[in-house]
């Protein structure tokens, strides 16, 4: 009987620890320090951000005031699957680790977009403090060949 309550029980047990994995990894990168997830009827204005196989990102240093709420076109003008993630500098290059020995993984965020070649895709973004807002290409490789910017967010 204590065998049958234990194989229960794991399947409680792992969809637990699952969601404990996914609350830190979708739900964390920093979110709250870079802002919160932006609503479309209170966009600004929108920047298109061009990502190409140069590993660059053609709008990589981009001025915004506190409180803007941004709609972000990312468009993938190369030939690889590219990706935009807003975050801190700490979270991006902790979620690049994580996406170097899972180069498939899937995002689900507000604060990120993936991309496949030749499409678009956007993230729409409030702005709620002062400061630095880094983002990233974190497929494996992107990352550290360049593919980088900043978001310089200016008191309103």
């Amino acid at each position: 009987m204590k065998s049958r309550n234990i194989l229960i029980a794991i399947p409680g047990i792992l969809l637990a620890m699952s969601a404990m994995a996914a609350g830190n990894h979708g739900g964390g990168h920093g979110a709250d320090a870079i802002g919160k997830p932006g609503v479309a009827s209170k966009v600004t204005r929108t920047v298109t951000v061009d990502m190409t196989d140069d590993m660059r990102f053609h709008s990589s240093n981009i001025a915004v005031k506190q409180g803007e709420t941004i709609r972000f076109v990312a468009k993938n003008s190369g030939k690889v699957k590219h990706e935009m993630v807003l975050g801190t500098l700490k979270d991006l290059k902790d979620h690049y680790e994580v996406m170097k020995k899972n180069p498939e993984m899937e995002h689900a965020e507000n604060n990120m977009v993936t991309v496949a070649p030749g499409k678009s895709g956007e993230i729409i973004w409030q702005f709620t403090k002062t400061g630095k807002v880094d983002f990233a290409c974190l497929q494996p490789g992107h990352y550290d060949a360049g593919m980088k910017g900043l978001v310089n967010v200016a008191a309103k």
